[in-house]
C-alpha cells in the first residue's frame, strides 16, 4: 500500500515564509530575544568592568563613566546587569526546552504504545499537574537556596503543560488522513512519529515554549527576589531588584534598572512568541 505524502498543513514549516509573514512590531521582539540570546552567551566578554570587583565610588548614579552607575560596594551596575542577563535568560531557555523535551516524549510517545500506557501517562501528568506551587518552595528548601535548584523546583511543575500540549496534537494529528494510512501501511514507532507526527506537532509546542519563555523568567526572577534565587553576590537580575528596594527613594538606579531589564526581556519575548503563532497559523 503506498502512503500518501503529508498534507500541506502537516508539512514542515517552511521557517522563511513564516519569518516574513511577522509583522514589524513582533520583529522588534524577535530583534530584541536575538540580542538579548547573544548578550547572554557573550556576557563575561561584553562587561566593561569585573562585576564582583568594587570599580568606583558607592552609589554613583548614571553617567557616561558608568552607564547605569554603582552599587552599594561600588560595583559597576551596568556590568552586574549584563551577567544578570545570562542569570536569567539561559536557564529559562534551557528548563523551557528541558520541559517541552520531558513533556514531548511523555504525552506522544506512551499514547504511541498503547492505550493503557497512554492513560497511565496521563495519571502522571495529571499528578504533576495538581501539586500545588508550594511543592516548589518546599523543594528548594530541602536542597537549598541556588540557581539549579530553583530549576529543578520550576521543571516538576512545568513539565506536564507540554505534556497535555502534545498529546492533545497526538489525537489530532492521528485523525489525519496521512497517518492513518501510514499506519495502515504498517509504519510504527520512531518513523511514524518522527515523519508523520512530529512535524504537524512542532508548530504549536514551538509557539507555547516561546510565550512561555517569559513566564519562566518571572517564576525565576520572583525566586530569586524572595531569596531561593543564586545567593549573593552572583548578579540575579530578581536577587538585584530585592536587595535595593530599601534604596528606592534616594538611589532609585539600583532596583528601577534590573526590573526594566527584567521587563524588557519578557516583553521581547512575548512580542516574538505573539508573532510567531500569528505567522504559522498563516503559514
Amino acid at each position: 500500500m503506498t502512503v500518501p505524502e503529508q498534507l500541506p498543513e502537516e508539512r514542515l514549516v517552511r521557517w522563511p515564509v513564516v519569518l516574513g509573514r511577522i509583522g514589524w512590531i513582533d520583529r522588534i521582539g524577535l530583534f530584541g530575544v536575538v540580542a538579548i540570546t547573544i548578550v547572554a552567551v557573550f556576557a563575561t566578554w561584553l562587561t566593561p568592568f569585573n562585576p564582583q570587583l568594587r570599580v568606583a565610588a558607592a552609589y554613583l548614579p548614571p553617567s557616561w563613566d558608568h552607564w547605569f552607575g554603582t552599587d552599594e560596594i561600588g560595583r559597576d551596575l551596568f556590568s552586574r546587569i549584563i551577567l544578570g542577563i545570562q542569570y536569567t535568560w539561559l536557564p529559562a531557555i534551557a528548563l523551557v526546552a528541558i520541559s517541552l523535551v520531558v513533556g514531548g516524549c511523555v504525552g506522544m510517545i506512551p499514547g504511541l504504545i498503547s492505550r493503557k500506557l497512554d492513560m497511565l501517562a496521563q495519571w502522571v501528568v495529571d499528578f504533576f499537574l495538581i501539586l500545588p506551587s508550594t511543592v516548589a518552595l518546599a523543594v528548594i528548601a530541602t536542597l537549598g537556596a541556588g540557581l539549579m535548584n530553583t530549576m529543578i523546583a520550576i521543571g516538576i511543575a512545568w513539565w506536564p503543560w507540554y505534556a497535555r500540549i502534545s498529546r492533545d496534537e497526538l489525537r489530532r494529528l492521528n485523525a489525519r488522513p496521512h497517518v492513518e494510512a501510514a499506519r495502515a501501511a504498517g509504519i510504527r514507532g520512531p518513523r511514524l512519529l518522527l515523519r508523520y507526527i512530529l512535524p504537524g506537532a512542532v508548530p504549536a509546542l514551538l509557539v507555547a515554549a516561546t510565550l512561555d519563555v517569559a513566564n519562566v523568567i518571572m517564576t525565576i526572577s520572583l525566586m530569586s527576589f524572595i531569596g531561593l534565587g543564586q545567593p549573593a553576590p552572583a548578579p540575579e537580575l530578581g536577587s538585584m531588584t530585592s536587595r535595593a528596594l530599601d534604596s528606592l527613594s534616594a538611589y532609585w538606579w539600583l532596583p528601577t534598572l534590573p526590573a526594566a531589564v527584567i521587563f524588557l526581556i519578557c516583553l521581547f519575548a512575548n512580542l516574538a512568541g505573539d508573532g510567531l503563532r500569528t505567522a504559522l497559523r498563516g503559514a
